[in-house]
C-alpha cells in the first residue's frame, strides 16, 4: 500500500489574484495524516478554515472557489494541481487575501516550492477511490463530456476544440501522475483576446498580464476596440497586425492549452477527497463540468462506503483457514473467521460465512436461527487480532485481549446461509501493545455490525499451555 505524504516543512510564496488583483502570501504547512487539504484565510476573524470540499465551490467563472460561512477562497486549482500532482494527501493551505497568486498561471511556481522543502512519507496508507465501474457526465450546454473507468493507477486524457483557428483542436494526456512535474505543472493558463472585454465588465481579470496568461489572437481587432481593451484592464495600448500568441511568449508545449486544461482537472478533481486510480477522459472540460464530476465521484465514494468494501470472493484468500489457525489459538467451535481477502498494517478484510451446523443455532433461535451480536463482534475482533499479529516477527507467542468495546451497533440479522465481509482499520497508532480499531461487517453490501474495539497484545510465557487450554 502506498503511504499519505506531507511536506516536511512550511513554504511561502507571494504574488497577485488574477481575478481579484489583490496581493496575497500563500503559505504552505505540513499537516497529520488523514488531514487532506484545508485552506485558512488568516486575515479573517477567528482565521475560518475552509475544506478542499467539491460541495464548498459557489463559483466556476474562469477558476474555482469555495465559500463557507461567507468566507471565500478563490482560484484553488492550481495549488491543489501541484499538491495532487506531487502525491501530497495533507497540507493546511494559509492565506492572507482572498484569492490564491496567479503567479506565471500555472502550478509550476507551487511545485519548484514543495521541491525545495522536500516531501515526507506519513505512517498512514493513502485512502484510494479505485473505481469499479463507469461514471459519466454531460453538459449539452457547453458541450462539456468526461468519463471516468476502471485503471490501476490515475491517468488523463483531454481534448478541447473552442472552434479556432488559432488554437484548433488539441488533445493532451498524463499516462501517470508521475509524469505531472515535468509534462503538465508548467503549463500555463489561457484567454482568447475577444473574450478580455467580457471578463474585465464581470469583473474579472484584475491581475490579468502578459506574465501570468498566454492570450490567443483568433484574428486582429479594429485599433479603437484594442485601446479599449487595454483602458478596462488598466494596460498600455497595444498594436496586432496578426492571429497568434498575443505576447510571442514561447509556448512550452504546442499543446500547452490542452494540458493546462488537464491541470485544471487535477486541481479540481482535488476537491473529491481522495487520489483516484482510475482513468478520466475529458471533451471540452471547463471548472464548472471538473467540480459537476467531483461531485459525482464523491457520491459514489460515499455509496461504496455504505456497501463496504467490494471483494471478489472467488479470488484466492491471503489467508485460508489454515494460515488463520497458525496466527489465533481458537479452535471450533469458536473460530469465527474463514479466510483473509485483503491486509496490510492498518486495515483488514476477513470473511464469515453463516451456516446452519453452527453450535449456537441449536438454541438461538430454533426455528428461526440468529447469529448472536456477541459472536459477530467476537469474529470482527478476531480479524482484527489476525491483522495486528501478522506484523509480529513470532505471532505464535502473543495473544490479543479484549480491553474495551465502544460505539456497538447492529444493523439487521444475520442468518444462516449470509456472508459477512468484515473491514476494520487503526484508529491510532499501536503503543505498547495497545491497539485501537474500528470496523464494520458487512452482508450483501449492507452494514450488519459496526463496533470501536480495543485490544492488547500480550507475550505469553506459557503458550503451549494456553493454547492446549483453550
Amino acid at each position: 500500500m502506498s503511504k499519505q505524504k506531507t511536506i516536511k516543512a512550511p513554504f511561502s510564496v507571494i504574488g497577485i489574484g488574477l481575478h481579484t488583483g489583490q496581493k496575497a502570501t500563500l503559505t504552505v504547512n505540513p499537516a497529520a495524516e488523514n488531514h487532506g487539504f484545508k485552506f485558512q484565510r488568516v486575515d479573517v476573524e477567528g482565521e475560518p478554515i475552509i475544506n478542499a470540499d467539491a460541495d464548498l465551490v459557489v463559483d466556476t467563472s474562469r477558476s474555482t472557489t469555495l465559500e463557507k460561512n461567507g468566507v471565500r477562497v478563490h482560484t484553488t486549482e492550481h495549488i491543489l494541481a501541484a499538491l495532487s500532482g506531487m502525491e501530497i494527501d495533507n497540507a493546511l493551505i494559509q492565506l492572507d487575501g482572498p484569492e490564491i497568486p496567479i503567479m506565471d498561471g500555472s502550478a509550476f511556481p507551487f511545485v519548484e516550492a514543495i521541491n525545495q522543502v522536500g516531501i515526507v512519507e506519513q505512517e498512514a496508507d493513502k485512502k484510494y477511490f479505485v473505481v469499479t465501474e463507469n461514471l459519466t457526465y454531460e453538459d449539452s450546454e457547453r458541450q462539456t463530456e468526461m468519463l471516468l473507468v476502471p485503471q490501476d493507477e490515475f491517468r488523463l486524457t483531454v481534448m478541447v476544440d473552442y472552434n479556432s483557428p488559432t488554437l484548433g483542436t488539441q488533445h493532451a494526456h498524463m499516462y501517470h501522475i508521475g509524469e505531472f512535474e515535468s509534462e503538465i505543472s508548467k503549463c500555463r493558463t489561457f484567454v482568447f483576446l475577444r473574450e478580455l472585454e467580457i471578463l474585465a465588465k464581470n469583473g474579472l481579470i484584475k491581475g490579468g498580464d502578459v506574465d501570468n496568461a498566454i492570450v490567443l489572437v483568433d484574428k486582429p481587432l479594429p485599433q479603437e476596440k484594442l485601446d479599449e481593451i487595454a483602458d478596462l484592464l488598466g494596460k498600455p495600448h497595444i498594436k496586432i497586425e496578426e492571429a497568434g500568441v498575443l505576447n510571442n511568449i514561447k509556448l512550452h508545449h504546442q499543446n500547452e492549452p490542452a494540458r493546462h486544461k488537464l491541470l485544471d482537472i487535477i486541481g479540481d478533481l482535488a476537491l473529491v477527497g481522495r487520489p483516484i486510480k482510475g482513468h478520466v477522459l475529458a471533451a471540452r472540460p471547463g471548472h464548472k463540468g471538473n467540480v459537476d464530476f467531483a461531485k459525482i465521484i464523491k457520491k459514489e465514494i460515499k455509496k461504496s462506503l455504505k456497501q463496504g468494501p467490494k471483494v471478489d470472493l472467488t479470488k484466492d484468500p491471503v489467508f485460508d483457514i489454515n494460515d488463520i489457525e497458525k496466527l489465533l489459538p481458537h479452535r471450533y467451535p469458536f473460530l469465527l473467521i474463514d479466510k483473509v481477502m485483503e491486509v496490510s498494517e492498518t486495515h483488514i478484510v476477513g470473511v464469515k460465512n453463516i451456516t446452519q451446523n453452527e453450535p449456537q443455532f441449536t438454541g438461538h433461535f430454533p426455528g428461526n436461527p440468529v447469529m448472536p451480536g456477541v459472536l459477530q463482534v467476537e469474529a470482527m475482533a478476531q480479524c482484527g487480532g489476525i491483522m495486528v499479529l501478522k506484523n509480529l516477527p513470532d505471532p505464535e507467542n502473543y495473544m490479543t485481549y479484549f480491553m474495551k468495546i465502544d460505539n456497538v451497533k447492529f444493523k439487521r440479522k444475520v442468518i444462516p446461509g449470509d456472508t459477512i465481509v468484515f473491514h476494520l482499520e487503526i484508529l491510532t497508532p499501536i503503543r505498547r501493545g495497545i491497539c485501537h480499531m474500528g470496523g464494520k461487517g458487512y452482508v450483501n453490501g449492507n452494514v450488519c455490525v459496526e463496533a470501536e474495539l480495543m485490544a492488547q497484545i500480550v507475550k505469553e510465557k506459557n503458550i503451549e499451555k494456553v493454547t492446549e487450554a483453550v
